[in-house]
């Protein structure tokens, strides 16, 4: 184990996701057994150019593991792209005497940390925090089943109201580059289909089942993922309408309620677990790597060019969707 850490920092960047904070917690109190100190970076990496950091104690923490969001803030950082910003950050980091950062979120993040470290030789740790579930080498992200969770659950409530209008209901979910959530989500509510980033839809078959549907008088759940190949559930309502096809149509856009809420048991166990080993990886010197899952263990890898992980066309999953459609 160094015996020259002295102090780390820990952020959160991008979106939010619930667990963030039961993160934040595990790496507080996990430093502090190790009697290192340590900083929270107000709002991401606009913080560390701000020079806005708060000391972390047992009970700064105290309570949070139940709640969403996170309490150190999180911002869009477009100043951290100047290379004279960064200098500052880093400045600010070399005042503290900050041995190594710890940045929470997803794939951003991870490259803004990167290119700092390569720049100014700062050490990082980077545990995945985004309901995307999208971090290339990583089988789990925090957020990611609460945000299933609070999608299946609003789902649930859409279905009564389809079933009893016998409409069909395009629900949009997040997920820009990136269909894990939509796919995920799309098989545990029972949907009839999905729509996703990694694979264009043969529109036409689309059309028959919306066609078959409308004629039998069934209701219908599609999920559409916001980045998928018409641009979400409105342009593809808009695609619809334009075949006269949309009159038992409805538009779901569930938005950022998908983010809120109490963090679920995995969420909460996955981040503990996630910040304990930060800090244990940055005592043993094992920085500049990343934290992630493969096969239900938790182990540490090297940041890749391109951290964004994609569905294979041919995944298991979108067959069962199909499988399992009515129409």
């Amino acid at each position: 184990m160094s015996k020259n850490i002295k102090n780390i920092a820990v952020l959160t960047s991008g979106g939010d996701s619930p667990g963030m904070n039961a993160c934040i917690r595990a790496v507080a109190r996990a430093a502090i057994y190790e009697n290192v100190n340590v900083f929270g970076v107000i709002d991401g990496f606009n913080g560390l150019i701000d020079d806005n950091f708060i000391e972390l104690s047992y009970h700064t923490v105290s309570n949070i593991i139940s709640r969403g969001g996170t309490i150190l803030g999180t911002e869009r950082s477009p100043r951290f792209l100047d290379k004279s910003y960064r200098q500052q950050a880093f400045n600010n980091l070399k005042q503290k005497n900050i041995d190594a950062i710890i940045v929470i979120g997803g794939d951003g993040s991870y490259k803004g940390m990167k290119v700092l470290g390569d720049e100014f030789g700062i050490n990082f740790i980077g545990i995945p925090g985004t309901i995307d579930n999208d971090i290339y080498g990583s089988n789990y992200s925090i957020g990611f089943d609460t945000a299933l969770n609070n999608i299946i659950e609003a789902v649930d409530k859409i279905r009564d109201t389809a079933a009893s209008h016998h409409r069909i209901f395009l629900v949009e979910v997040m997920g820009n580059t990136s269909g894990v959530l939509a796919l995920n989500t799309a098989i545990a509510s029972g949907a009839e289909d999905v729509f996703i980033p990694e694979r264009k839809e043969d529109l036409m078959i689309f059309e028959n089942k919306i066609k078959a549907a409308l004629k039998a008088k069934k209701s219908s759940i599609i999920i559409v993922s916001e980045g998928d190949q018409l641009g979400g559930a409105k342009e593809l309502y808009h695609y619809l309408a334009k075949k006269d096809l949309q009159h038992k149509v409805r538009v779901s856009v569930l938005g950022h309620l998908q983010r809120g809420g109490a963090p679920s048991f995995k969420d909460r166990m996955m981040a503990t677990q996630f910040g304990a080993r930060a800090v244990e990886m940055i005592l043993n010197g094992e920085v500049n790597q990343l934290i992630g899952t493969k096969a239900g263990e938790i182990y540490a890898y090297d940041i890749q060019e391109n951290t964004t992980k994609k569905i294979p066309k041919d995944m298991g999953a979108l067959k069962l969707v199909k499988k399992l459609s009515v129409y």
